[in-house]
């Protein structure tokens, strides 16, 4: 039976989650996360939440999440998780949990359900062949697990796979070679560092040349409020970015990305921007890094050079309706 979310079954899921989930890689909850990644979450839906009860007991927990001020939000539905016990992991249970997802976003008016690193409620996960390093979001299903092979059974289509990239910054040194890319960019009118609002401006207009929406608020907000973001500039103009550069408590390096306007590409100061911001993490004793990025994006040469290695894969799917 698929019973709509009931605060009664929190605990429920939290167990049913460290039992299964972690299975594939990802972090334990507690009563505190739980509420923090689902329940308190602005874009929790009750009604886009279900659990599978058997014989009286959670053996399944799905969750989905809308929200027009998403990307792709006026048209997409996210699906967030479905895990089930080891014994209901069959193709029917995972279907009554998908359909359920799928009917809400129906009722919603969306076109379409994706499984993509833009889902709001963000399931930290451990990276393998470390002592309990984590990285902060799964951007998709994990590749090769129960739950990806039944989805290309439904259909859904793989759209691309995220490489899960790590790195220990004890072994993190900048090559020579960057500090030549560094020094004939600044030949050519470019600096790479740290955003100054007393010396840096235009900021607001380089992010919107990304057309990243995401970008544009944490990025914005950060220069805003003097949190430190690798920049580069031509002259005083903010043509590029890197960070922010935050060290979480657990000793991983947070940012969000890094871009360089359009009219100023071609000058290495993306290669130059990463490799800053992985120089700023360790100046403040972060201790590691991760990212995801797609198997065929270029940078991922970039990452491999800094001495990153792909720990794992997500991958991004899709059904429309």
């Amino acid at each position: 039976m698929i019973d709509a979310w009931d605060e009664k079954y929190t605990q429920a899921v939290i167990d049913l989650w460290n039992h299964e989930a972690v299975k594939d890689g990802y972090k334990e909850l507690t009563e505190q996360s739980f509420h923090h990644i689902f329940a308190s979450s602005p874009y929790f839906d009750k009604l886009n939440a279900f659990v599978l009860i058997e014989d009286g007991r959670v053996t399944g927990f799905a969750c989905g999440c809308t929200g027009d001020d998403l990307p792709l939000g006026q048209t997409a539905g996210y699906v967030t998780c479905i895990v089930l016990e080891q014994a209901s992991q069959t193709d029917e249970q995972y279907k009554k949990l998908l359909q359920a997802v799928e009917g809400r976003f129906r009722e919603l008016g969306k076109k379409q359900a994706d499984f993509l690193f833009f889902n709001p409620m963000m399931l930290p996960w451990y990276i393998p062949d470390t002592p309990r390093h984590e990285h902060n979001n799964a951007p998709g299903v994990p590749t090769g697990s129960r739950l990806h092979s039944f989805l290309l059974g439904e259909g859904y289509a793989e759209r691309a796979q995220e490489c899960a990239m790590y790195l220990n910054l004890g072994q993190f040194s900048m090559p020579e070679e960057i500090r030549t890319k560094e020094r004939k960019a600044a030949e050519e009118g470019y600096r790479v560092e740290l955003f100054d609002g007393a010396k840096h401006e235009g900021v607001a207009g380089m992010l919107q040349g990304l057309n990243n929406p995401l970008w544009e608020k944490e990025i914005g907000k950060c220069t805003s409020e003097g949190t430190p973001v690798v920049v580069a500039a031509h002259g005083r103009q903010v043509v590029g970015f890197a960070g922010p550069v935050i060290r979480q408590d657990n000793g991983r390096g947070y940012f969000a990305g890094i871009g360089v306007h359009p009219e100023h590409e071609g000058h290495g100061l993306g290669t130059i921007l990463f490799f800053k911001l992985c120089e700023a993490f360790k100046a403040i004793g972060t201790d590691y890094m991760s990212l995801y990025t797609g198997s065929t994006n270029p940078a991922i040469r970039i990452y491999e050079k800094a001495g990153f290695r792909t720990v794992k894969r997500f991958s991004i799917m899709r059904r429309e309706f």
